[in-house]
């Protein structure tokens, strides 16, 4: 029998002081069963960085046709494809024909080797975008997943701190393709 998925209960508040952003959202979370706590929180912090009021989570593992978190004009076109991971070639190639602009967050041990095997294949893509976690930065991050948050993202000149309660996490955004 195939495992449900987990729900998580999330309250994010984005204070994001370089794109004049300040709101918070109720967000109803699903971990696919295969999802670690690290990944789920990943998903959380791309969510934060792009946050606006059309911005969605999607399906995300559970179908391969679709980002991790997408937005979508009011006429229904792709706006922004947001990954997460390490997507190969072929998906970074659909996605960028699908989407007015894409966005990967990458992190884990093996990033900077998948980067070194696919970025010059990106070069023709002007609405490509590849952002970094390191492993640590995003190891943190999973250590304050909990069924239940209240998750406090700040934004300031590129910095990122994520605050869960009394635990605090500075990330730093390793920007390897910026051309949006």
């Amino acid at each position: 029998m195939a495992q449900k998925s987990t729900i998580y209960k999330v309250e994010l508040s984005v204070s994001d002081m370089d794109r004049h952003y300040y709101e918070t959202h109720k967000l109803t979370v699903a971990k696919h069963p295969s999802e670690t706590d690290e990944r789920l929180m990943v998903r959380l912090l791309a969510f934060a960085l792009n946050a606006n009021e059309h911005l969605e989570l999607t399906k995300g593992l559970s179908t391969d046709d679709e980002p991790d978190i997408w937005q979508k004009s009011l006429s229904g076109e792709l706006e922004l494809w947001v990954a997460l991971g390490l997507p190969s070639e072929k998906i970074v190639r659909q996605s960028c024909g699908k989407a007015k602009e894409v966005i990967i967050y990458s992190y884990g041990r093996t990033a900077e080797v998948w980067w070194e095997k696919i970025k010059n294949s990106t070069t023709r893509f002007d609405n490509l975008k590849v952002v970094n976690f390191s492993e640590t930065d995003t190891h943190d991050l999973g250590n304050l997943a909990s069924r239940s948050m209240k998750l406090q993202v700040n934004i300031q000149d590129g910095d990122v701190m994520v605050s869960v309660d009394d635990s605090i996490v500075y990330v730093t955004q390793a920007k390897w393709k910026n051309t949006l």
